[in-house]
């Protein structure tokens, strides 16, 4: 029985995603187009795989696009597309590419088989719900829609960093890829250097370099002084694009960038509303931070107290409080906490904050936006309505509350084995 229970409130937090999605459905059969928190351009369905590649067929990527992606995604996606569609508009080859479509949805497919892999290999009871939660969830069919690159940075992920028992050359060769693909995923690699596993993380940073000196001789683009300056670019760009911030978020940051928008949204929030956040927000990052590097400090003295993927979890969730990458990067996050045994209030905690994140379904409290144009998944003309919606508020607060969940778990766990051992500085072996 005692081994039973804990199946109840995960099987009842699946159904609960499970029938979020079904509601998605419905309204998508009613409306035409996905409702929020989809991306309100109801035309731009895989775009962020197809504006791409099509940059990835034609010259000019790094000087006219001005991409931040490194090499390696441009030539995936050289290899994953047919040159013949990619001579009009990105649009014509979404429509003429049959082989990057195709792609799109065999990475998604691959991915929840390796997520189901995982899952079962951590806990063969909640891996049907776990699974289920993860490959419907929100970010990862959020990514599917958007076409996004994440859907092959995460299965390299998930050999780099989950339980699946794969050659260390493989590992180390998916750990690169996902850099490669995703600079940002460095930091979940520095849980190497926290637990003192020097070897692989230096056989990890030469995997990395040697795959980017390779891409970046075939793109012949990518130089680090191209992506520092198109990135300096990229977020003077954004800065203006508050909405796009804060329509699906992992960080409470963006909405510090309201009051000095032009958004519709100021005459929905009162200005009290925006000053509470003004001052709350600040505190709630740096105070994450600071729990996150307190847990992370403990792993370091008491290297053999906390798994791999725990550390990686604080890593990423901290980065990820502190600004939002777009909110598919939950992705990666979550799948780091549904690997944490049903233990314990930190965990669970942590776990039961991912479903929560699964659930693809928003409460819209106020209309900002109607956009009138054609959904491209329904071929029809339609016009979207989206606003402020609960989610806003809700999501981010929940990976904070992951990351104080997690770090407050590892300190616990770390005064426990600091009881038992006195901390050593020697070297693990890789």
């Amino acid at each position: 029985m005692r081994r039973i229970l804990p199946l109840v409130p995960e099987a009842l937090l699946a159904l609960a995603v499970l029938a979020s999605v079904a509601w998605t459905a419905w309204q998508f059969h009613l409306l035409g187009y996905l409702p929020q928190p989809f991306v309100f351009d109801t035309n731009d369905t895989f775009m962020d795989w197809f504006n791409t590649a099509y940059w990835a067929n034609n010259p000019g990527t790094y000087d006219v696009w001005r991409s931040i992606y490194p090499p390696l995604s441009f030539v995936f996606l050289d290899a994953f597309s047919l040159p013949g569609c990619y001579l009009n508009s990105p649009f014509y080859a979404r429509d003429c590419d049959w082989l990057g479509r195709s792609a799109i949805l065999a990475f998604y497919l691959i991915d929840v088989a390796l997520v189901w892999l995982s899952f079962r290999r951590a806990d063969p009871r909640t891996a049907p719900m776990r699974t289920l939660a993860f490959g419907l969830g929100l970010p990862l069919l959020f990514t599917l829609e958007r076409g996004n690159l994440i859907l092959p940075a995460f299965a390299c992920f998930v050999l780099a960093h989950g339980p699946l028992n794969i050659a260390p050359f493989w590992r180390r060769a998916a750990t690169a890829a996902t850099i490669n693909f995703k600079p940002y995923l460095l930091l979940p690699v520095l849980a190497l250097a926290v637990k003192r596993e020097w070897r692989a993380l230096e056989l990890a940073g030469i995997a990395t370099i040697l795959l980017y000196l390779v891409t970046l001789v075939i793109v012949g683009g990518g130089t680090p002084g191209e992506l520092a300056a198109n990135t300096a670019n990229w977020v003077v760009f954004q800065t203006g694009q508050v909405w796009n911030e804060v329509h699906y978020s992992t960080s409470y940051a963006p909405l510090l960038l309201i009051r000095a928008s032009q958004m519709p949204v100021l005459s929905f929030i009162p200005s009290r509303t925006i000053e509470t956040v003004e001052f709350i927000v600040p505190i709630a990052i740096r105070a994450s931070q600071c729990i996150a590097l307190l847990a992370l400090a403990g792993a370091w003295l008491q290297p053999r107290a906390l798994p791999a993927n725990r550390i990686a979890a604080i890593l990423l969730g901290a980065y990820l409080v502190t600004q939002s990458p777009g909110g598919y990067t939950q992705t990666f996050l979550l799948f780091l906490v549904l690997l944490e045994p049903w233990r314990r209030p930190g965990p669970i905690v942590a776990i039961v904050c991912a479903y929560l994140l699964c659930l693809v379904a928003d409460d819209v409290l106020a209309t900002v936006l109607e956009v009138p144009g054609a959904s491209w998944l329904s071929g029809q003309p339609v016009t979207a309505s989206f606003g402020i919606a609960l989610g806003h508020f809700v999501r981010p607060g929940l990976i904070i509350l992951i990351v104080w969940a997690l770090a407050i778990d590892s300190l616990l766990l770390v005064w426990r084995a600091h009881a038992a051992h006195r901390p050593s500085l020697a070297l693990q072996p890789a």
